[in-house]
């Protein structure tokens, strides 16, 4: 009887561990195989992918280790050959040199067809644009369309491709939404471009993945996904209640703090730009042309729109 007990207690036990392996949804630290958009989808697929090619060699290793440690073990009546002499084998070079070569083409061709599918956002939906700047320790997001702003959290339509365009007025730090897609930098004085789509509706957390010292912890953002007709409401909303987000209430965020989530009802309308060029950037306008800031030592950021 304790036998049963004990094994019928393993087996939950087992199978406990196996539920939550395969339920990525449960935890946040399993976000990468729970994609919500098409770019996580895309990168999901090219894990798996190459999960599959180097299973493909780490198991037939492994298999061949267990059993040359059996075959060949010293033991008495052991048959194995004795072959003192031998020194190549055509047949396992060409193996293990040609598997190598074909796992590495592999991932090379979905690799190079995957990133090039994904440096444009699909054409079928207008995409809007958020500008990201990445301070210490905290996120700021703008929507030129709306002239609202958000800190440490975003809200997006679903099905509908977003431009993030991003740079920093801090250290180097990396911008990380892993349900929706891949990571990009936020540098000062450059311009960093990503996009991203959520196809359901969801709050999805982002994170800065690049250390930037003491509150480095606390610099995480949530992004929200709801449909057109409740983002268009909540523009609305943010618009008609939040505060103004003037260039001294920026002088004060751009500390570095650690502050709540929070919304304004407007910003100064070059700010976004006055960020790049004060810290001798290139501010993208249009499609085509980038135009330099002069760089005098002294340069500071405008305080008016």
């Amino acid at each position: 009887m304790k036998k049963t007990g004990i094994s019928s207690r393993l087996k939950q036990v087992l199978f406990s561990s196996v539920l939550l392996f395969l339920l990525p949804g449960c935890s946040d630290r399993f976000a990468l195989l729970d994609p919500a958009g098409p770019v996580a989808h895309t990168e999901y697929r090219f894990i798996v992918l190459s999960a599959i090619l180097v299973s493909l060699v780490v198991i037939p290793v492994l298999g061949l280790l267990i059993y040359i440690v059996i075959r060949y073990r010293d033991r008495p009546g052991n048959q194995a050959p004795y072959r003192p002499n031998w020194t190549e084998s055509k047949i396992l070079e060409a193996i293990w040199w040609g598997i190598p070569i074909l796992i590495v083409a592999i991932l090379g061709v979905f690799t190079v067809r995957d990133t090039y599918a994904l440096t444009r956002p699909p054409t079928n939906h207008k995409p809007i644009t958020i500008q990201v700047v990445s301070l210490d320790w905290k996120w700021m997001f703008l929507y030129p369309d709306s002239k609202i702003a958000t800190v440490n959290y975003c809200e997006i339509p679903t099905g509908v491709p977003v431009q993030f365009v991003l740079t920093a007025d801090a250290p180097m730090n990396s911008f990380w939404v892993p349900r929706l897609g891949g990571q990009v930098y936020t540098m000062p004085g450059m311009e960093m471009q990503l996009w991203l789509q959520a196809d359901r509706s969801g709050v999805f957390e982002g994170r800065g993945a690049n250390f930037t010292g003491k509150g480095f912890a606390h610099m995480n953002f949530q992004v929200v996904a709801k449909p057109q007709s409740e983002f268009e409401s909540w523009v609305k909303s943010v618009k008609a209640s939040a505060p103004a987000l003037t260039n001294e209430k920026y002088n004060q965020l751009v500390k570095p703090s650690v502050v709540k989530q929070q919304s304004y009802s407007s910003y100064p309308t070059s700010l976004y730009k006055n960020i790049v060029n004060k810290n001798g950037g290139m501010y993208w306008h249009g499609k085509h042309e980038q135009h330099p800031m002069p760089m005098d030592g002294q340069h500071q950021m405008p305080m008016g729109n």
